[in-house]
C-alpha cells in the first residue's frame, strides 16, 4: 500500500522504539540518510538557512524560500520529512497559510514554535517567546488547517524553558497537545533529569534536540527511549561533518594536492547523486526504438 507521507509517519510512530532522525538541509543530504536506512529526516532551519542562504538561523529565511527548499527536499526522497515552519510567519491567518503549504510540498509534519519573530536557534543567545494566549493561537490555527483537510501532523515547540523555567514549558507542551498536537517539543533541557520530567509530565510523542557542544546532553538513542523520547533529532551532525570535511578538503588544496582517502570514490559519489538509476531509465526507453 503506497502510504502518504503523513501515514508513514504515524507508523513509525506507533512503534515502540525510538526514531533515530538525522537532519537534511537539502535534497542530497535528504538522499544521503535515505541511503543509509533512516526512516525519518527533519527539515532543519538552521541547516536549511546556512546551506541556502548562508546565514544564520535568525529569521532571515522567508516562507516562499522555506517551501521552496522543502518541496525540492520531500521530491528526493521517499521517507517522510518534518519541516520546520518556525513561527509560522505571521497571524493566525498566515500560520494556517503555511500549514497548508507544508502540506502542499510534501512534508509528513510542521513544526511551529512559540518564540518571538525574528525566531533564534534554540541554543543560541537571544531568543524569548511570545506570551501564552499567542502561543495557543498559533497551535490552534495550525490544527485548524490541518481540519480543514491539510494532512499533516503537528510538532508543538515552546521555547518557554530558557526565560520561564521547565515548569512554564510543560505547561505550554500540555495545552499544545490539547488543543491536537501530535508530537511535543520542549527546547534545550538541560540535564537529564530535566530531560526526565518532560516526559512524565507530557503524553504522546515528545521529541529530543540533540545538538553536540549544544545546552541538551546527548544521550544515547537507547537512554532517550528508556526515558520516554519518540525521537532523537540530530539538527547539526551532518552539516558540521560536511563542514570540516570541506575546510580540510580546501586548506589541502592549498598545498595543491588532497589525500585521496578524504574523498568518496566518484563512482560512488555518481551512484549516490542518482547517475546510475538516471542512465538505467533512459536505456529502457533507447530499447524501445
Amino acid at each position: 500500500m503506497n502510504l502518504s507521507p503523513p501515514d508513514k509517519l504515524r507508523v513509525l510512530l506507533a512503534k515502540d522504539e525510538i526514531i533515530v532522525m538525522p537532519c537534511c538541509f537539502d535534497p542530497l543530504s535528504a538522499k544521503l540518510i535515505e541511503q543509509e536506512g533512516f526512516p525519518l529526516s527533519f527539515m532543519s532551519g538552521f541547516t536549511t538557512s546556512a546551506a541556502r542562504l548562508g546565514m544564520p538561523d535568525t529569521g532571515l529565511m522567508s516562507y516562499g524560500e522555506i517551501v521552496d527548499q522543502g518541496r525540492n527536499i520531500c521530491n528526493a526522497v521517499k521517507i517522510p520529512v518534518i519541516g520546520d515552519g518556525d513561527t509560522g510567519y505571521g497571524n493566525a491567518l498566515n500560520i494556517k497559510r503555511t500549514v497548508q503549504g507544508f502540506a502542499q510540498a510534501g512534508f509528513a509534519a510542521i513544526m511551529i514554535e512559540d518564540q518571538v519573530a525574528p525566531k533564534r536557534c534554540g541554543h543560541t543567545a537571544g531568543k524569548a517567546v511570545v506570551g501564552r494566549e499567542e502561543a495557543f493561537e498559533r497551535i490552534r490555527a495550525a490544527t485548524d488547517a490541518r481540519a480543514e483537510g491539510s494532512d499533516i501532523l503537528i510538532l508543538a515547540r515552546t521555547d518557554a524553558r530558557h526565560d520561564h523555567g521547565l515548569d512554564e514549558a510543560i505547561e505550554r507542551a500540555q495545552r499544545f497537545h490539547e488543543l491536537g498536537a501530535d508530537i511535543l517539543f520542549i527546547e534545550a533541557p538541560r540535564d537529564q533529569d530535566e530531560m526526565q520530567r518532560i516526559c512524565e509530565a507530557l503524553p504522546g510523542p515528545k521529541m529530543a534536540n540533540l545538538i553536540e557542544g549544544g545546552l541538551t546532553p546527548v544521550l544515547s538513542p537507547a537512554d532517550l527511549q528508556e526515558i520516554g523520547f519518540s525521537i532523537a533529532a540530530y539538527p547539526i551532525t551532518l552539516m558540521a561533518a560536511a563542514m570540516k570535511a570541506m575546510i580540510g578538503a580546501l586548506q589541502e588544496l592549498k598545498t595543491g594536492k588532497v589525500n585521496p582517502d578524504r574523498l568518496m570514490p566518484f563512482d560512488e559519489v555518481k551512484t549516490r547523486i542518482g547517475f546510475d538509476a538516471y542512465f538505467e531509465a533512459e536505456k529502457r526507453y533507447q530499447d524501445r526504438k
